[in-house]
């Protein structure tokens, strides 16, 4: 399970930016009907999926005002602050307080981690996040205290408000093991089942 910034379906900065963008944002646009997908699409040896050419702004601002790209970021936003309250109620300090958008910043070191490890750590679990500095860190930058996680790929898989609150179960006892490769593999089963249940390319 990934998800970092929101991207405009379209812009350079969603082609090839990182696999996780790429892959989400031409779902979405796939689902939605866009038809600049066919001719701009090359898929890399691992997969991803990369524009060669920069599709026309008409295209992107067609997708963006369609009742279905609203409901879809509002479900982005609805999702990021129910995984923020389930993370809050998990114990995890949040930066601001919680969230009003897209991604969230969760103070880790107050639970005697580091970003660092607990990137490696849910990395190996399969839910990408990255580490990231949160204000006043003790830590330097490339170690850093805090978590970024975003909703927009899990979104874009269906994910609701339920996922968000076992995906936050999933995180806290990720957290809690970092060091048992045993218990984080057992943990990537099962984010392997919800998205199995969630797949990017339904049937």
């Amino acid at each position: 399970m990934t998800g970092q910034r929101p991207v405009v379906i379209g812009h350079r900065g969603a082609c090839g930016y990182r696999p996780e963008h790429t892959l989400a944002s031409y779902e979405l646009a796939a689902r939605l009907g866009a038809d600049f997908l066919e001719p701009d699409l090359v898929a890399t040896a691992d997969g991803v999926l990369v524009a060669r050419h920069e599709p026309e702004l008409g295209t992107t601002t067609d997708i963006a005002s369609r009742p279905e790209f609203a409901n879809y970021a509002r479900a982005i936003v609805t999702n990021a602050a129910a995984l923020a309250q389930g993370l809050a109620g998990e114990g995890f300090r949040l930066v601001s307080g919680g969230t009003d958008n897209h991604l969230m910043l969760v103070d880790v070191f107050s639970k005697g981690i580091t970003g660092k490890v607990a990137e490696a750590a849910l990395g190996k679990a399969g839910i990408t996040v990255n580490k990231n500095a949160i204000p006043f860190d003790k830590n330097p930058p490339m170690v850093a205290s805090g978590i970024r996680v975003g909703t927009p790929a899990v979104t874009t898989r269906g994910m609701r408000e339920r996922e968000m609150e076992t995906i936050a179960d999933l995180i806290t006892r990720a957290l809690k093991t970092p060091d048992d490769d045993r218990a984080l593999e057992m943990i990537r089963a099962e984010v392997e089942t919800l998205c199995r249940t969630f797949p990017l390319y339904p049937e």
